[in-house]
């Protein structure tokens, strides 16, 4: 069983940044990928990054480069989202899910994750 906790999420203006953090737990939990996505109301959910826990690769979605990052830090199996220049089109709830490693493309679909956190709302104001 994998447990997955976000935390991080707030209310911040336009330009500024946050950081999500994933506090990722499970006997084989360092088998897996996590992965961050966002929803917001009336959208599908949309994948953003996510970085493979046995080797520290990453893979980010195309339309987040240059303002969001994605890493690990201790615990060693946190993963965090550093969010850069938001703008108020990032406003979504945030998750972040593990799955096993397919493929970096095969990981961009919601489906390919078998456990998911809670998530996390991140509004940004004008």
């Amino acid at each position: 069983q994998v447990q997955l906790v976000e935390s991080g999420g707030g209310l911040v203006q336009a330009g500024g940044s946050l950081r999500l953090s994933c506090a990722a737990s499970g006997r084989t939990i360092s088998t897996y990928t996590i992965g961050w996505f966002r929803q917001a109301p009336g959208k599908e959910r949309e994948f953003l990054a996510a970085l493979q826990l046995s080797e520290g690769s990453t893979y980010f979605a195309d339309f987040v480069q240059d303002r969001f990052t994605i890493s690990r830090s201790n615990p060693k199996n946190t993963v965090n989202l550093q969010m850069d220049s938001l703008k108020p089109e990032d406003t979504a709830a945030y998750y972040c899910a593990a799955g096993q490693y397919a493929g970096w493309r095969a990981l961009e679909r919601p489906n390919s994750y078998h456990y998911w956190g809670q998530g996390t709302q991140v509004t940004v104001s004008s």
